[in-house]
């Protein structure tokens, strides 16, 4: 799995995303500047990761969305290579263009940094292999801006599409207004484009790969990208 993660001024998750992806692959992850124009001859899969692009001016995400580099990731997608955003990497795929929506500000207009529980909706794709349709799996957020809005007939697209991947739960799976942390439309924590290629999530698992974290539920999406594209070479 050759990976390429892209670096914004004020990203901050690079590091712990290309330390997720060495252990899942074995592979080191290129940095891949907002400035450059083109990606790494190779490249199977670009990460746009969390942190604060730009210290989140005008929206979070709009001016990273701009970035010379994003060329080149619109492109890559085009061509059915993979593409995963987290925290403000799904905020900058949705300015972009990539997926649809907008993230709005939180509900309760605060901060959120905690563990939260995610239902996965499928396991058949690239970005979910790694765990079981309707498993339970627990990672981190941090986040201002994770409230995900829509249209009623993008909503029911994405729905009717088998497009939401995760979604805020309780520990036990049960998805309502109790257990959406941000006000997000159904519940939505991650999103993937029409051809599946494209994931946009708000939660962060990159921050729950090893032991001594205390949780690894974050390493089936990383062990499952890695066996998808062995499978596909």
């Amino acid at each position: 799995m050759k990976s390429a993660i892209l670096v914004f001024p004020g990203i901050n998750r690079e590091r712990d995303m290309a330390r997720a992806l060495k252990l899942a692959s074995g592979n080191d992850a290129a940095m891949v500047w907002h400035a450059e124009t083109s990606l790494p001859k190779g490249t199977d899969l670009v990460v746009v990761p969390g942190g604060f692009s730009y210290g989140d001016y005008l929206r979070c995400g709009a001016i990273a969305a701009r970035a010379p580099v994003m060329d080149a990731v619109r492109a890559h997608a085009a061509a059915g290579g993979l593409v995963l955003g987290v925290c403000n990497g799904f905020q900058i795929l949705c300015e972009s263009g990539l997926l649809p929506g907008v993230l709005m500000r939180n509900a309760q207009l605060k901060f959120i940094c905690r563990d939260v529980h995610l239902r996965v909706e499928r396991s058949d794709t690239a970005f979910t292999r790694g765990y079981n349709a309707g498993q339970v799996i627990r990672v981190p957020v941090a986040h201002g801006e994770g409230n995900y809005a829509a249209d009623e007939e993008t909503i029911r697209r994405l729905e009717g599409d088998g497009r939401v991947l995760y979604r805020y739960c309780s520990p036990d799976g049960e998805v309502g207004d109790t257990h959406n942390i941000n006000g997000a439309a159904a519940s939505i924590a991650g999103i993937v484009s029409e051809k599946g290629n494209v994931l946009g999530m708000m939660p962060h698992p990159e921050n729950h790969v090893e032991d001594i974290m205390g949780c690894t539920d974050g390493r089936g999406l990383f062990a499952g990208l890695a066996a998808h594209l062995k499978r596909a070479a």
